[in-house]
């Protein structure tokens, strides 16, 4: 072969190699001769089936995108499939119009302030860097000065060397103030509770699967449960807004899981981690571009509290034993998959958690402190500790088992076991 011919060989075999890096990038299948060297990717991934009504179905092929003839094993009418290829994907709800997708008004021309000349920020910086290298002026202690005399807060056991163990997360002196604050933004940050009814292609059996899919998210990358309850909290906030169709569902979860991650974790999983959870459903720009539409109609308002958090508080307030906060954690993660509590404040949903709990180990109820601390008293929690209480009971029989399953390690005291009371006697 001549030396004109091996360099046009050579070339080729570059260009052929640009090309399948080029079609694996853009996720086009490479060539059969090509196909052999592609390495099986595993099967054992955290994926979602297909969405149904009462259940929902696991396979180990890839690509899980939604059949439009699994409308034909559920409970609709028989033009579900026209109904589905004829709305749009996301609908904005126009009869009741949302606070929170409102833009907040532009500030008028005049009142933007005129930026400065390039020559005076530089005088400016140069004058601030000068003042700030100026030495501070010393400070004479007398020779013998008596401590005591000095009326500071501080605590002397410090220098004393009896150093106190101290639970950063208690703020005795700011917790008042703490749980003021998270009990007004929980009304600004709460779902509406009947948008379903509005949901024109998704059912609440639906979201109890995404839901329990997302549980088995968080148990696969470590992530905190608040990540998940920050989650929900999104998802429910954004369909109180918009219309989604089923085959966008899963969609909005991952970005929303992807949001909560990226707000509530040091190390949050990255895109191409969320692309592959579900199983190559979705690509990545779908996913960034769900992500901006989220952040769009929460108005980037991602602070919100949680049941999580007010459980947190009201067991710092009035210490329990481990294993009444792992079962008060478990019927609140159990209340995330039913729809049902929404009616709820999160303070109330973790107040009504942490009295079940209480009275199923101890036989306790809902102690005087945390009357003081939250303003609720037994009787108004009633009726929220009675529906967690038929949602605990039916919590073994529930076709979704993935926080059963997370709460049975020995991580949570297996309280996952116990079984709940048939009655209530509470005083």
């Amino acid at each position: 072969m001549s030396v004109a011919n091996r360099g046009q060989g050579s070339a080729d075999a570059e260009l052929h190699n640009q090309e399948n890096v080029l079609s694996r990038l853009r996720g086009k299948a490479a060539p059969v001769e090509d196909q052999e060297n592609i390495p099986p990717k595993p099967a054992n991934r955290t994926v979602l089936g297909a969405l149904q009504n009462n259940q929902r179905a696991k396979t180990n092929q890839r690509g899980l995108k939604q059949d439009p003839s699994s409308c034909k094993n559920e409970d609709f009418t028989k033009g579900c499939l026209e109904k589905s290829s004829k709305l749009p994907a996301f609908q904005i709800h126009m009869d009741e119009p949302d606070s929170a997708c409102t833009r907040k008004p532009q500030p008028p021309a005049a009142a933007l302030k005129v930026k400065p000349a390039a020559e005076d920020s530089a005088l400016i910086i140069d004058n601030a860097v000068a003042r700030l290298r100026q030495p501070l002026a010393p400070i004479d202690f007398p020779s013998a000065m008596d401590v005591s005399l000095l009326d500071s807060p501080m605590d002397m056991s410090v220098i004393e060397g009896e150093e106190k163990a101290v639970n950063v997360n208690e703020v005795p002196e700011y917790a008042a103030e703490i749980h003021t604050y998270l009990r007004e933004m929980e009304e600004k940050t709460r779902p509406k509770a009947g948008y379903m009814k509005k949901q024109p292609d998704i059912t609440t059996s639906m979201r109890a699967i995404l839901v329990d899919w997302l549980v088995e998210v968080g148990e696969e990358y470590k992530l905190q449960n608040e990540t998940l309850y920050l989650a929900v909290n999104y998802i429910d906030r954004f369909l109180s807004s918009m219309s989604v169709l089923r085959g966008k569902l899963q969609l909005v979860g991952t970005a929303a899981m992807l949001l909560a991650s990226k707000f509530e974790e040091i190390y949050p999983p990255e895109v191409a981690e969320f692309v592959y959870i579900t199983d190559d459903t979705y690509t990545k720009k779908q996913v960034l571009r769900m992500e901006h539409l989220v952040l769009k109609v929460l108005s980037f308002d991602l602070a919100a509290p949680t049941i999580n958090q007010f459980l947190t508080q009201y067991v710092l307030n009035h210490s329990v034993g481990k294993q009444v906060e792992s079962l008060a954690m478990y019927i609140s993660e159990l209340s995330l998959v039913d729809s049902e509590p929404l009616k709820y404040l999160p303070s109330q949903t973790a107040a009504a958690a942490y009295i079940l709990a209480n009275h199923t180990v101890t036989g306790g109820s809902w102690p005087k402190s945390l009357i003081e601390m939250s303003g609720y008293s037994l009787e108004d929690l009633m009726p929220c500790v009675e529906d967690l209480h038929k949602i605990y009971l039916n919590a073994p029989q529930h076709a979704q088992q993935s926080i059963r399953e997370k709460y049975k390690g020995s991580k949570y005291h297996e309280v996952s076991l116990i079984d709940a009371p048939a009655k209530l006697l509470l005083k």
